[in-house]
């Protein structure tokens, strides 16, 4: 669905007096190191998806501690916006960023596994050592030049 800048500033107006909320009034340690990242609210008002992350070994005791703390979060967020309604609060794990943690060691892993094969990773035109090139060709022909056409640079002259 697409946001108007309107809607897009009543998320972002909800995001932050949501984390204001979990930082200053909610005393729950269960709660502690909770990061909001985002809030989608209603066209309506009527409802707001609260996106959070955690740790990954706390997703259980943190939803239980929004599940509890979901009455005062949502009565302490009507008395600082002067919205009409007040909007039901559900929360939602966004595990975005255990996804992006999971890539990033797969990359690491695959970086040192093909760490001592570099030359053909970097150099798809490479010819390996013992080959003749083709027909015609020396190895210094087939790597391109900063300078040359093929990358899209002018030459200067």
């Amino acid at each position: 669905m697409k946001q108007g800048s309107g809607n897009r500033k009543l998320n972002e107006q909800a995001r932050e007096v949501i984390a204001s909320i979990l930082l200053f009034d909610i005393s729950d340690p269960r709660l502690a190191l909770v990061t909001i990242v985002g809030c989608e609210v209603s066209y309506d008002r009527s409802v707001c998806k609260v996106f959070y992350t955690a740790e990954p070994e706390r997703y259980e005791e943190v939803t239980a501690a929004f599940k509890a703390a979901s009455g005062h979060i949502r009565s302490c967020m009507a008395k600082e916006l002067s919205w009409r309604v007040a909007p039901e609060l559900r929360f939602m794990l966004d595990t975005s960023v255990d996804e992006a943690a999971r890539i990033a060691s797969a990359l690491a892993r695959d970086a040192v596994r093909f760490q001592g094969t570099h030359d053909a990773a970097i150099d798809p035109v490479a010819i390996p050592e013992g080959t003749e090139p083709p027909t015609g060709h020396s190895q210094e022909s087939l790597t391109p030049r900063a300078s040359s056409p093929a990358n899209g640079l002018k030459e200067t002259l």
